[in-house]
């Protein structure tokens, strides 16, 4: 398995990130992969799927790299720079295009996992495509729904913040995706591919969210940098990811139900508003009524304010059929 020893200093400083390079990138994956975990990445890939096949059947060299970038369980590293807080895209793909020739070969290799590196790929230009290929899926597929995803992201970097808060980083680190678990003793599982141990002592460390639910990884900048990125909870990944039981808005409203049913994460009004695409007043509204009914609770969380079920929002929200 994949094995960090991740020291209390290291765990304690960590910090979640939201990276629209690591966004982007986990878009390529899904198109690459063309399958989708939610009605919402269906109707995405729908509309995004045949530019993209369109583009690499027109750029044979590009769909090779693609092909082996993605690898046989290891991503190419000069695809996946470690993210940093307040980046941009764009400071992100320059990562990409500064990348020296001979190290993304390098890279590609061992991505290919002893396969060989087909003939069309040794050449110098690599980087650069790999840049222009990240740079269309940004523009075309991710920048034109991009303050809907950021307001999603920040969403679960505000609940798993909370969580951490409440029940303290082994709930977290075991939760963030498949293959991920705090074993104790500074052990962190980050995913169970059979690579050596690493050591995490006076290092930056972030936890990355992405909407793409089946695509995460693990990355490093030499031994000062490490970052994981994770799928984002999935009730948070689509609006209409997490149905709302029939019975419970005619109970309730659509509306008021939509906003009891995302509460089992503690979420602050503006994470509500960025998830649910309701307007500010109409969140606070609903908010009042289930708390003034018994439903939910709030607290303070650092400067935030967040609002979870009490014990009986989540039996009315567990009841409904």
């Amino acid at each position: 398995m994949g094995l960090w020893r991740v020291s209390a200093d290291t765990l304690a400083r960590s910090r979640f990130v939201v990276s629209p390079y690591a966004e982007t990138f986990a878009c390529l994956k899904l198109l690459h992969a063309a399958r989708a975990a939610h009605p919402g990445e269906r109707a995405w890939l729908d509309a995004h799927l045949p530019g993209y096949r369109r583009r690499l059947a027109g750029d044979p060299v590009t769909a090779l790299l693609v092909r082996a970038g993605l690898g046989r369980g290891w991503i190419a590293d000069f695809l996946t720079p470690t993210p940093r807080s307040g980046e941009s895209f764009e400071d992100g793909v320059a990562w990409v295009r500064a990348t020296r020739p001979g190290a993304a070969l390098d890279h590609l290799r061992l991505a290919l996992d002893g396969a060989p590196l087909p003939a069309a790929l040794d050449r110098d230009d690599l980087p650069e495509r790999a840049a222009v290929l990240i740079e269309y899926v940004w523009e075309e597929a991710v920048r034109p729904y991009w303050r809907r995803r950021r307001q999603v992201l920040e969403a679960d970097v505000g609940a798993r913040t909370a969580q951490v808060s409440r029940g303290g980083w082994a709930a977290v680190l075991d939760a963030l995706r498949p293959g991920t678990r705090w074993l104790g003793e500074s052990g962190f599982q980050v995913n169970r591919q059979a690579y050596p141990p690493r050591e995490l002592s006076g290092v930056e460390l972030a936890f990355v969210p992405v909407t793409p639910q089946r695509h995460g990884w693990v990355s490093w900048e030499g031994t000062e940098r490490y970052a994981l990125v994770y799928p984002c909870a999935g009730a948070l990944a689509d609006a209409g990811a997490r149905a709302v039981p029939s019975a419970l808005a005619a109970l309730l409203g659509p509306g008021r139900a939509a906003v009891l049913v995302l509460l089992g994460s503690p979420m602050s009004t503006s994470q509500l508003v960025g998830v649910t695409g309701q307007g500010l007043g109409s969140v606070g509204r609903h908010l009042r009524v289930l708390r003034d009914a018994g439903l939910v609770e709030r607290r303070r969380a650092g400067r935030s304010v967040l609002y979870e079920w009490t014990g009986a929002g989540e039996v009315l929200v567990r009841a409904a059929p």
